[in-house]
């Protein structure tokens, strides 16, 4: 059965404006969004929370144990930092996994069809956090370097420079990136923060066993394993070879892997 269009039909059909086409949405629109996207859900909320108040815990510790003539801004530093570096990486990871766990990835690709823009805006914003977190933990070390001075009635001792801060903020970067690498790959909440902390807490010690009986392992090890080249960051003198240890490690354990995960979350069909 065949369908004919009378010449009115055709007429009416011709003289129907044309449907406009909706402008794209602004990079800076998505980058707001997946920034709220990071913090307004429970678990956001409280991870959030949790870094706070570890870090006033860090402080008061502090403050408790260690010897006032040993006081330093290092000290502050470190026990506020230590909860971000460990806590912050899971915001990562559940900026990217939760949308196929919460089952949200339909809405948010609906919305914005190019999927390299909405992973472009995570990344981005994850560098974002991690700097601005370490500012952070930064600033509170100052602050309670100060009031633990003035309590203990030491002067206050400053060692930590510029470049060694630098560094630090990198070694908490690197962390973040694992952490959205881990999340584009495995696009599951639970197997990812299980890998992060199988990445950051099991295979460090394996290493290090591995160090203390193989000596080829032990001389090259910083070349294959990104958290034994990562902590040397810490290092204050940095090495050429180092940092050459840090960019081979950080393209085999992060660069490889976030790339091919990008590319398969960009052809993957979401349901």
């Amino acid at each position: 059965m065949s369908t004919t269009i009378t010449p009115a039909a055709a007429g009416v059909a011709a003289s129907r404006p044309a449907r406009p086409v909706p402008a794209r949405t602004p990079f800076a629109r998505i980058l707001r969004v997946e920034l709220r996207k990071m913090f307004d859900t429970r678990s956001g909320f409280w991870l959030m929370a949790s870094v706070v108040l570890l870090s006033i815990v860090a402080t008061v510790a502090t403050l408790i144990f260690v010897d006032s003539e040993n006081l330093s801004y290092e000290h502050f530093a470190s026990a506020v930092g230590f909860p971000m570096t460990v806590i912050l990486p899971m915001i990562a990871i559940l900026a990217v996994s939760s949308e196929w766990s919460q089952r949200t990835a339909l809405t948010t690709f609906t919305l914005v069809p190019h999927r390299g823009r909405v992973l472009t805006a995570k990344a981005l914003m994850t560098v974002v956090i991690g700097v601005v977190s370490m500012l952070i933990a930064g600033a509170a070390g100052v602050v309670g370097n100060l009031v633990g001075s003035a309590i203990a009635g030491v002067d206050p001792v400053w060692d930590v420079s510029i470049r060694e801060f630098s560094q630090i903020v990198l070694a908490n970067e690197i962390g973040m990136l694992m952490g959205l690498m881990l999340g584009i790959v495995l696009r599951n909440s639970p197997g990812a923060i299980v890998a992060y902390f199988v990445y950051s807490l099991v295979l460090p010690g394996a290493s290090s066993a591995l160090a203390s009986t193989q000596q080829w392992w032990a001389e090259h090890g910083p070349w294959l394993d990104l958290n034994w080249a990562t902590m040397q960051l810490f290092d204050n003198k940095l090495t050429g070879e180092m940092w050459a240890q840090l960019g081979t490690s950080a393209l085999l354990w992060l660069v490889v892997p976030l790339a091919l995960g990008t590319r398969a979350l960009l052809r993957s069909e979401v349901k």
